[in-house]
């Protein structure tokens, strides 16, 4: 993936960060692998570097996080997911059992799409939303198993 690296190399360098190894992997695994874990990130990078410390993974996550290179999206109940897709309006659908996570556009354009009926005097600049419930696999496998009881 020539142009996938030459993509993610100018990203990493607008964004005033060193160009590393571990740097271009996360980025470019993360690329097709969103809503993963950083436990996964972790796993598909050292099958293409061989070592690298799960610390390693967290730091560059961070660090590409508050550059806004990824977004950590934290589904309650759920251990924290990373995705490279940010700087837009979107939401996520995720299922309550397995965890599965999707994008979702927002309906409504520009952040924020939903305005509280107080703001309390805060400048709201987001809306974060997060539909719940069950995906096709686990709503299938839920209702075989309710049919078979």
């Amino acid at each position: 993936m020539p142009h996938q690296e030459e993509f993610v190399r100018g990203s990493l360098k607008a964004a005033g960060l060193r160009i590393t190894a571990p740097r271009l992997a996360v980025l470019e695994w993360l690329s097709g692998h969103p809503h993963t874990t950083a436990d996964q990130v972790a796993a598909g990078v050292r099958e293409r570097l061989g070592s690298v410390s799960t610390q390693t993974v967290y730091d560059v996550l961070g660090a590409c996080a508050a550059v806004d290179l990824v977004r950590r999206i934290e589904p309650a109940g759920h251990p924290a997911r990373f995705e490279t897709r940010t700087g837009d309006n979107h939401h996520h659908l995720v299922c309550r059992a397995c965890g599965r996570t999707e994008d979702v556009d927002c309906v409504h354009g520009s952040a924020p799409c939903l305005e509280p009926s107080n703001t309390a005097g805060f400048r709201i600049d987001e809306a974060e939303v997060v539909f719940w419930g069950l995906c096709p696999e686990c709503a299938n496998n839920n209702h075989h198993e309710e049919g078979s009881a």
